[in-house]
């Protein structure tokens, strides 16, 4: 889950720019992908813990993420409401309920936050497509029903998409 508080927007051209030349990450690859979506779509799967960026050409750039636990999956067609950089992250209080000792604020920018490099808001809920603290666990099942990826890997999504792209969360 993610809930908004206070971010730090530090979005300007040079910013996106950097974002975009964080290291490639080795998983992200280009696959067939004709399922009708138009260029710029953002569709996860949460079987194959997998994001697709679909190209509009017949292929997708595919991301491996980690997706909710059992019980805490989602589906469903959203937006991107927000886009931040190294953003601050309050515990929702089903996290806090779970894990009584996490503070009530992590800054962004510090290892301990679990949202990474950056996150994207979805709208409709309390859930972002985010980085993480936790590298070890993209390819599982492991959030309160957050999409997470590798940190270079959200840093090129981040560039490659805008406020009011289209998300489709699937089983």
């Amino acid at each position: 889950m993610f809930r908004t508080v206070k971010y730090r927007v530090r979005l300007a051209g040079a910013l996106a720019a950097a974002l975009c030349a964080a290291g490639a990450a080795q998983a992200r690859e280009v696959v067939p992908f004709a399922d009708g979506l138009g260029a710029g779509t953002i569709v996860v799967r949460t079987t194959e813990r997998r994001l697709y960026l679909v190209n509009g050409d017949g292929t997708a750039i595919r991301y491996p993420v980690a997706v909710g636990k059992p019980g805490k999956q989602w589906s469903g067609a959203t937006q991107i409401d927000g886009k931040y950089y190294q953003p601050d992250w309050s515990p929702p209080a089903e996290v806090k309920r779970d894990n009584p000792r996490l503070p009530n604020l992590i800054r962004g920018g510090s290892p301990s936050n679990p949202m990474g490099v950056a996150a994207m808001t979805l709208r409709g809920g309390e859930y972002a497509i985010h980085g993480t603290n936790r590298p070890n666990s993209i390819g599982t099942f492991a959030s309160y029903g957050c999409i997470r990826m590798y940190n270079q890997d959200i840093a090129d999504l981040f560039g490659r998409v805008a406020v009011g792209t289209e998300v489709y969360v699937m089983r």
